[in-house]
């Protein structure tokens, strides 16, 4: 047992040794004595001799409940020993080799305990993370029990019997259980476990079983290095893939996404298969590996750990996700505090940006790494002769290189054009080691006086208006830390997240998403996803200033002040110093300034009401300015969050879009003339388009007149010519259904219709008018775990509601959207058939909702010539908002006329056109009063 402890604590002055000479852990002086703090958390003399003396009281039974206390009470020792350890100031390095050495021991002495008498045929191997001697505070211990031969029934009662017992204790195992053949057979088919045993070490038992197994299972033997690596690359990009190929998300993995904790064990193991390399430090003296490069490599290692050890104290289990739970109590402990007192996340930001930043350098790290395993491994025995492109640059095996060593720091303005040259040569796989280190070795000298010179401002402006490879080559340059270098005020945004629900990525990522969106509906063969905006782009006089915007669109976020101006700035600033006409920088400054109007515009206000579109286009002023503005919109919102765009946003775009070009293109003076009549004639066409799609059904024409003869105006244009084609339909279906019976249309129509393409269910209610209709419908709602999108509600003249609803349902991993829809329906039948519940609707959200709050704002505007009221209010998005608000009307005596629904990730932002009982709008006093109500409601 001695050994194994005094080999662990070899392993950890090793490790100690390395960091201290390397400048990234603490100083010798301040980790050394912490081994020795180690040796006595636990003193496992003491508890051999007590295991012995167990053994002798019980001697007819190995596992009691006198010895499951005694090792359960020594594995909480550990436990809150390290942890106090280390809260009371202890290098990181010291946890993690430290519990690996600990745990070492006890298995040891568990082991001695109950296999002495078949020592020979068993060995205990620690493998994995464990193998490399490597345990955080709540990581599972990796073990694989290896056999001379299957198990007989002795050995496979006392393995069951070792198994329970580390489980009793609380100790999290994983475990297989393995012959030498087994071994062999499942290293040669799965790299996984090839790696998990290239990594083993022994713990207990047989020496020469465990040395038999490494040497008929080593890689050498079963994996040429070139399968190897190949296999392990393979690996890596599919664990990038299942990640969203960005290190950036917003609860990110500290072990799987990219330049995590997997991406420097990656480069550990080819290092060790290929170079027979023990550490990353042999590395440098194999010349793959510059002394600064080990430094960031270590440094980044040693953050990640620091992350992952408070990250698991804090969660009080295994949990590898910086989840939004865990991140503001993450940046107190690492010293990150609000600088201002209504700043509450920016402790949180700037905590998560240096993570961010830490991840990028590690994933650089790694690209280059690969990239020269690559070129010594898969290349090494092909001498292809390189072709040269031009002076600067030549291509090897299918990847760029420079023509000698000193071409950036002999022209700095070179690096941009090497981003020119893969766009030019699509077939160019990618870029050489050597000249990936060459720009991340001479990318200083981009200095103000090489952003001034004309040969790199040309070259930038070539970048952003090819036809080909700007997302790419911005995502590469991004990655390298030139897009920072060349655009200083982007470096600010590189990493920077926005702690809310609404962005699901930094804000740099998201800034590159944009661009690869508006690249996309400039591509012909995608134009059947967005046929308006593309048709729209084709026509764009120069799509360069398009992509300017959405590069700047974002660029001021986390500076204080309104993001929006502060980037118009930079944006006008950048397009005077590239020589751009005056008129494209004001249009590129504009774009900056104004890219949320639009979507603001759409969501939040009534774009059917004439003066919405009036005051909209005074805004915009030109139909250029809004055909650029309408392609930022929709790159922005769909580059913001997956989960926030949908069909229903793209209709309200398109139709603002149209409204919009319809009322720039009239002559001025006659355009307040004809917003009465633009509005007949939507109305006129929406209505012939849906009869005639009605009489293709059977469906008569004067039935759909008369039907739509109770409808409102406002109906026609907050619906589709396909919505209004499928109520119509329904609702005339029902009602002759009922005739046929000699009734009138007396219960509930209820209908969904699923849209797989967008996740979401339209959902059609068709009843009787009566008080609490709509209180009714989304207090059913709120129990079928579904999010509402949007809704609107109309109050016929003949006294019917009709209400429509977009849902989205909350999780649909483990649902078919059909069931949902059916679900839905049975509830609302359930709860329509019955006479109004006026029991209030407990708010509730998911977990995430309590780290994400808004105030409660309630604002009025009297409409209609003051016989009605809008009210908006916007809130923290929960479960019951709706259903608490439609309460209230129904206390108040207020009448429901219309509803629209919008939610901006944790905010929900609602509009209600209410009126009094009489027919009028608010009183002022009314408005004071469910102003206090809501606030004290929600």
């Amino acid at each position: 047992m001695a050994t194994v402890k005094e080999n662990q604590l070899k392993t950890m002055a090793g490790h100690a040794a390395d960091n201290v000479a390397l400048a990234i852990a603490p100083a010798a002086a301040d980790y050394r004595p912490c081994l020795d703090i180690i040796e006595k958390v636990v003193d496992f003399e003491s508890l051999n001799k007590q295991i012995i003396n167990n053994a002798a009281e019980f001697p007819s039974e190995l596992v009691n409940p006198a010895l499951i206390k005694l090792l359960k009470d020594a594995v909480s020792t550990i436990d809150e020993g390290l942890k106090n350890i280390y809260q009371n100031g202890c290098d990181v390095n010291t946890i993690v080799y430290g519990r690996s050495s600990l745990i070492d021991q006890l298995i040891d002495a568990i082991y001695s305990h109950l296999f002495k008498d078949i020592n020979q045929e068993i060995a205990l191997v620690a493998v994995g993370g464990y193998g490399r001697g490597e345990l955080h505070p709540k990581s599972d211990i990796d073990l694989m029990i290896l056999l001379k031969e299957a198990e007989n029934q002795k050995t496979k009662d006392l393995l069951e019997k070792f198994l329970m017992l580390l489980w009793d204790i609380h100790l999290e195992i994983g475990h297989s259980v393995r012959t030498i053949e087994e071994c062999i057979d499942e290293s040669s088919k799965d790299i996984t476990v090839a790696t998990n045993i290239m990594e083993a070490r022994l713990l207990a038992g047989s020496e020469p079983l465990f040395a038999s197994m490494k040497e008929k299972t080593s890689v050498d033997k079963l994996w040429d290095s070139k399968s190897f690596f190949k296999a392990k690359l393979d690996e890596q990009i599919q664990r990038n893939g299942k990640f969203n190929d960005t290190a950036y998300n917003l609860e990110p993995n500290l072990k799987e996404s990219r330049g995590g904790l997997r991406d420097i064990q990656m480069i550990g193991w080819v290092a060790k298969r290929h170079f027979n390399a023990n550490s990353l430090h042999d590395l440098v003296k194999e010349g793959f590996l510059l002394e600064d490069e080990l430094n960031i490599l270590l440094a980044g290692q040693h953050l990640l750990w620091r992350i992952r050890c408070s990250l698991h104290y804090l969660a009080r289990r295994r949990e590898d996700r910086l989840l939004f739970d865990y991140q503001r109590d993450l940046a107190d402990e690492f010293g990150f505090k609000d600088k201002e007192e209504n700043s509450r996340n920016e402790a949180i930001e700037q905590f998560m940006q240096q993570y961010y930043r830490t991840v990028i350098e590690l994933e650089r790290l790694n690209e280059m790494l690969l990239q020269h395993f690559r070129e010594a491994i898969i290349y090494a025995d092909v001498d292809k002769e390189a072709e040269l492109i031009n002076d600067s640059f030549q291509v090897r095996n299918g990847y760029i290189e420079t023509t000698k060593e000193s071409i950036f720091k002999d022209n700095p303005c070179a690096i941009l054009e090497l981003f020119i040259m893969l766009q030019n040569y699509p077939e160019i796989q990618g870029v050489r080691a050597a000249t990936i280190r060459q720009i991340r070795q001479y990318k200083y000298l981009i200095d103000d006086k090489v952003r001034q010179s004309p040969r790199a401002q040309h070259l930038f402006m070539q970048i952003m208006s090819s036809t080909r490879g700007i997302t790419h080559e911005l995502k590469r340059m991004n990655r390298y830390g030139i897009l920072a270098a060349y655009i200083p005020a982007f470096d600010s945004i590189v990493g920077r997240m926005q702690y809310d629900l609404f962005h699901a990525y930094t804000v740099d990522q998201h800034t590159l998403f944009v661009i690869r969106n508006m690249r996309r509906l400039s591509i012909t063969e995608y134009c059947h996803e967005f046929p308006l905006a593309s048709g729209v782009f084709q026509h764009l006089p120069n799509p360069g200033l398009l992509y300017l915007s959405g590069l700047f669109h974002d660029i001021a976020k986390g500076r204080h002040g309104d993001h929006s101006k502060l980037g118009a700035v930079d944006a006008k600033a950048f397009c005077d110093l590239h020589g751009l006409p005056a008129k494209d920088g004001k249009l590129v400054s504009w774009l900056v300034r104004s890219h949320l109007i639009m979507s603001m515009t759409a969501q939040r206000k009534d774009i059917s009401d004439p003066d919405v579109i009036s005051i909209f286009a005074d805004r915009v002023k030109t139909l250029e300015r809004l055909d650029y503005l309408y392609l930022l919109t929709i790159s922005d919102i769909r580059a913001t969050n997956p989960k926030q765009w949908n069909d229903w946003k793209d209709k309200l775009l398109g139709e603002l879009y149209n409204k919009t070009a319809s009322f720039l293109n009239k002559d001025p003076g006659l355009k307040n003339l004809d917003q009465q009549s633009d509005k007949e004639n939507y109305i006129s066409e929406i209505q012939t388009a849906s009869l005639r799609r009605l009489e293709q059904q059977g469906i008569d024409s004067h039935q759909a007149n008369e039907l739509w003869k109770t409808f409102n105006t406002e109906y026609f244009q907050s619906h589709t010519y396909g919505q209004i084609t499928w109520h119509t339909a329904l609702i005339i279906d029902a009602r002759q259904h009922a005739a046929k019976q000699g009734q009138t249309l007396d219960s509930p129509l209820i209908q969904t219709r699923v849209h797989e393409s967008s996740n979401s269910i339209q959902l059609l209610i068709y009843m009787k008018d009566r008080d609490g209709v709509f209180h009714d419908v989304v207090t059913a709602l709120s129990k079928c775990e579904v999010d509402i999108i949007n809704a609107q509600v109309l109050n016929t003249t003949d006294g019917y509601a009709l209400q429509t609803f977009r849902l989205a349902p909350v999780n649909i991993n483990n649902s078919v959207m059909s069931v949902i829809a059916e679900q839905i329906i049975e509830r609302l039948q359930e709860s329509l058939n019955k006479s109004t519940d006026a029991t209030p609707t407990p708010l509730s959200g998911s977990i995430k909702h309590k780290y994400f709050t808004s105030p409660t704002i309630v604002s009025f505007k009297n409409i209609n010539d003051n016989n009605a009221t809008q009210i908006k209010i916007e809130t923290t998005d929960r479960t019951g908002v709706l259903a608490n608000i439609a309460k209230t009307f129904i206390d108040n005596k207020i009448r429901l006329m219309s509803a629209r629904i919008a939610t901006a990730g944790e905010k929900a932002i609602d509009y209600f056109v209410v009126s009094t009982m009489q027919d009028t709008a608010l009183s002022a006093e009314q408005q004071k009063n469910l102003e206090q109500e809501f606030k004290k409601l929600l």
